[in-house]
């Protein structure tokens, strides 16, 4: 079965319905925006069709080992280039050793309008976005505190979210610890960093099984982490 499939039922969710306010954009820190319900329900029930179909195999869903020997809790797929802990390589090197499903056009023109909408129109890089890392949470996953360092382009990352809400924590540059910012995500938000907070520590500490919208069909969370590589022989 597809990991992303509704099974069985799992715990109520929480009632989203009943905030007597609308939730806002809100900039967490500099170059750090958070726009919630960013997508709309079709446009998630089409990005989640999307990421079943990079679920699959050859060079599908994986579970990421580290060079410790430990295992990541949320499994991942690639597009572009394929992240393994802490490189980029044209194939799946730790996995089934086929090449990585290519990046499209539309995904790319996703990231770009992201970027304009959440820091404005002239945040928006030339530069073309050309990886993507798609993250599957389940309800017992996690994110440790990490930078996404390994690329060669300043350009802000792009993070979306389907399926259940999380704790996103947002932290500074210099440390893995505090100051940092707790955040819930829900299915549809938008987060971009960038400029002063590009290479800010940040991690999912808990997921909130069970609140994902019915009508998305959805058991777990999806991140889709759109970033610009910079690499010479890029696109």
């Amino acid at each position: 079965m597809d990991p992303t499939d509704r099974g069985e039922a799992g715990p109520a969710p929480r009632a989203f319905d009943d905030e007597l306010f609308p939730r806002e954009r809100t900039e967490v820190a500099p170059g750090a925006v958070h726009v919630p319900d960013w997508l709309d329900t079709e446009r998630q029930r089409e990005l989640l069709a999307a990421c079943r179909t990079w679920a699959r195999p050859p060079a599908g869903l994986r579970t990421v080992r580290t060079p410790g020997g430990g295992t990541m809790t949320a499994r991942q797929v690639c597009l572009g280039r394929h992240w393994y802990p802490y490189a980029y390589a044209r194939t799946v090197v730790d996995g089934d050793g086929t090449p990585v499903k290519p990046f499209p056009d539309w995904l790319g023109e996703l990231g770009r309008r992201a970027v304009a909408d959440a820091l404005g129109p002239g945040a928006a890089t030339a530069a073309a976005y050309d990886i993507a890392l798609i993250n599957f949470y389940d309800g017992a996953a996690r994110m440790g505190m990490h930078r996404d360092s390994d690329e060669q382009s300043d350009a802000p990352v792009v993070s979306l979210s389907l399926g259940d809400a999380c704790v996103f924590r947002f932290g500074n540059t210099e440390t893995r610890t505090r100051p940092y910012t707790d955040v819930e995500l829900r299915s549809g938000d938008l987060f971009v960093f960038g400029g002063p907070s590009r290479l800010a520590y940040h991690g999912v500490p808990r997921v909130h099984a069970g609140t994902s919208p019915p009508e998305l069909g959805l058991t777990g969370r999806l991140n889709v982490t759109l970033r610009v590589s910079g690499f010479p022989d890029a696109p």
